[in-house]
């Protein structure tokens, strides 16, 4: 079952890496100052650093995910303690779409200087020295309480509903949450594109990019699934069943 789970995770970082081409490329090319940006500029995307610890979150939360459904295939009664780790895990990426979609619609409604209120979250005070860095926290903050909120909202799910049930509520909450969050993203990219705005084009990327990432993430454990009910179908019947179906 791990095989199949891992296999998944696969898919999931492949999909992940073909995509982020088209999606910068939709994204940044012909915005501003990169008008005349190329394929090869598009590609060193990859040479940075954020984006292969992103892609490592984001790969490491799909594993996470499927534990669950591991032990629902493995027909194993899942205890209270393993039905933490997808609810946190849930409640992280949901926290994240949260942030993403408030970041799109900032960035569309007060241009560049909606990266001000995010810095509202921040207790310690803005100094000019220290921007990036209270940026950095500001943010991280901000993902924290909704990080906070949503898991204490599963965790109310959790002590009614079964591993199975759990499952699909989270996979559901996921999807819905992705598809919200990119209903407001997209319209907010197109807006501050178009005013050749300096920085919100790339807040609203970023809730682009997380709600392609988190919409792709609630597939997995459906793709789990489906190689497991094929593996067991190719699996040959023990000699008393089939005397049994014989009869």
């Amino acid at each position: 079952m791990k095989r199949w789970a891992i296999f998944t995770v696969f898919l999931y970082a492949a999909a992940l890496l073909l995509l982020t081409v088209p999606v910068v490329a939709a994204a940044f090319i012909g915005w501003g100052k990169n008008r005349d940006t190329s394929f090869t500029d598009i590609l060193n995307f990859y040479a940075t650093w954020q984006y292969w610890l992103w892609l490592a979150v984001l790969v490491a939360g799909q594993f996470l995910l499927l534990l669950l459904p591991i032990h629902i295939s493995e027909r194993r009664v899942a205890a209270r303690r393993p039905l933490r780790v997808p609810i946190i895990v849930t409640a992280f990426f949901l926290a994240n779409l949260c942030f993403g979609g408030i970041a799109s619609l900032l960035a569309a409604v007060f241009r560049d200087n909606g990266w001000d209120a995010i810095d509202f979250v921040n207790p310690v005070p803005h100094t000019q020295n220290s921007s990036g860095w209270h940026f950095f926290w500001s943010v991280t903050l901000t993902v924290v309480i909704f990080w906070v909120v949503w898991a204490f909202v599963f965790r109310h799910f959790a002590k009614s509903d079964d591993e199975n049930s759990l499952l699909k509520r989270l996979i559901r909450w996921l999807l819905h949450g992705s598809i919200l969050e990119l209903i407001i993203a997209v319209p907010s990219h197109v807006i501050v594109r178009r005013r050749d705005d300096c920085c919100a084009p790339i807040g609203t990327f970023w809730g682009i990019a997380t709600g392609i990432s988190v919409m792709l993430l609630c597939f997995g454990p459906g793709v789990y699934f489906l190689f497991v009910k094929r593996m067991q179908q190719l699996q040959p019947k023990p000699a008393g069943k089939i005397t049994e179906a014989a009869k």
